[in-house]
């Protein structure tokens, strides 16, 4: 089995990549979205994050991210101890997942933390999804609501393009010129015939 991991700035359209993946019958795990799953289901995490964090932060049961969100975007070190308890996690989780889809040739692993939590070491391959900042910060506007300042401020949170393509076996550029799906064929060729 060939582990891909797919990541992206934000607007990068990196899930648009990891969905056409997926409609070629390739499994398919979203890191954000699992990672939401087991913030409310592990007792772990759960446990962990009262501790550090402060027992107010489920409410019925289901983490109150935008609480969280609020203290951990202010405070730098609150941030790191809430990744080394999710990060972790989730490692695992995929880890039990991929064997349970072992039998398929590949499974794409979509995140965007791929680089800053250390996931590429879990995978075999990683796809840089890249597009002009400009239509980034287009892309965001339109489908968040958001306004440019707070598209601008959730970019310079992550990891700059520069650096995530360091880590890039390949890069699909999604410029609204070039095809996706042709590339994602293309590379589909080139990852299974090495």
């Amino acid at each position: 089995m060939i582990r891909i991991g797919i990541t992206g700035g934000i607007g990068s359209g990196k899930s648009v990549v990891s969905e056409i993946f997926h409609l070629h019958g390739i499994p398919l795990y979203n890191a954000d979205l699992e990672a939401k799953k087991l913030n409310d289901s592990s007792p772990y995490i759960r446990e962990q994050l009262t501790l550090q964090i402060g027992k107010d932060l489920y409410i019925d049961d289901k983490l109150d991210r935008k609480k969280l969100a609020s203290i951990i975007f202010h405070d730098s070190r609150k941030l790191a101890i809430v990744n080394s308890i999710i990060h972790p996690e989730l490692a695992r989780h995929f880890t039990a997942w991929c064997l349970q889809r072992r039998h398929y040739p590949m499974v794409i692993l979509d995140a965007a933390l791929l680089i800053e939590a250390g996931f590429h070491q879990f995978v075999d391959k990683v796809i840089m999804v890249q597009a002009p900042k400009e239509l980034r910060i287009e892309r965001v506007i339109q489908r968040d609501g958001s306004v440019r300042n707070e598209v601008e401020a959730r970019m310079d949170s992550q990891l700059p393009e520069e650096e995530k393509i360091k880590y890039a076996d390949y890069v699909i550029c999604n410029d609204n010129r070039h095809s996706l799906i042709r590339q994602v064929s293309d590379l589909m060729k080139e990852v299974t015939k090495n």
